[in-house]
């Protein structure tokens, strides 16, 4: 399957500048999007049923970005537009059904602000490294981050009693975990950056 869809879309971008574009793996990445609108459901705060769909399609949406992965290496295809697409995409969808989350009770503002700010920090040193030549790449930390925020938003979003568990317990748990891991990993990506820049000197 992968092999036919890699194929048609070598044929759609016939000009090697182009696939840096337009390919497989940045075609499942925006592929991903296409969960946005559904999240803009937890505003109407969905009973037991419609908070399991939702949740569900976040985690598809969450998978993918494995599969995109796989594919971008199994073809070597991997690309600089790829690299920035991927944890774009991944903030965009985790951060928004975060925010979606907040005027129903799912989530607290504080938590959701600080995990946000992070985000922005991080990313403007990433941008201002890279400017100065200085490449920071992306730290297990911020991984393991990136998974528990996941996990926590997934449970949130289920949010009622789910195979004998709270899953709103359970998602604020994994939550308080995540926002740790968002603070050290964020002071880890700081600390880089200024050790590198200390030695561009």
């Amino acid at each position: 399957m992968f092999d036919f869809l890699f194929n048609s879309m070598n044929r759609l971008t016939t000009v090697p500048e182009k696939r840096e574009v337009i390919n497989l793996p940045n075609a499942i990445t925006m592929l991903r999007v296409c969960v946005l609108p559904v999240l803009f459901f937890l505003l109407l705060s969905p009973g037991r049923l419609w908070s399991l769909v939702i949740a569900i399609l976040f985690i598809m949406a969450a998978l993918t970005d494995i599969l995109d992965g796989y594919v971008a290496r199994k073809y070597h295809i991997v690309t600089s537009m790829g690299k920035f697409l991927d944890p774009v995409v991944d903030k965009l969808i985790v951060n928004t059904a975060m925010i979606l989350m907040i005027p129903i009770g799912r989530i607290p503002a504080w938590i959701v602000a600080i995990i946000v700010i992070r985000d922005f920090i991080v990313d403007g040193i990433r941008t201002i490294a890279s400017d100065r030549g200085i490449v920071i790449d992306a730290s297990r930390l911020g991984k393991k981050k990136t998974l528990c925020q996941i996990f926590a938003v997934s449970a949130l979003i289920i949010h009622y009693p789910f195979l004998g568990a709270d899953a709103h317990v359970v998602g604020m748990v994994i939550l308080s975990i995540a926002l740790l891991l968002t603070i050290y990993s964020g002071m880890d990506y700081f600390l880089k950056f200024y050790r590198m820049m200390l030695g561009s000197k």
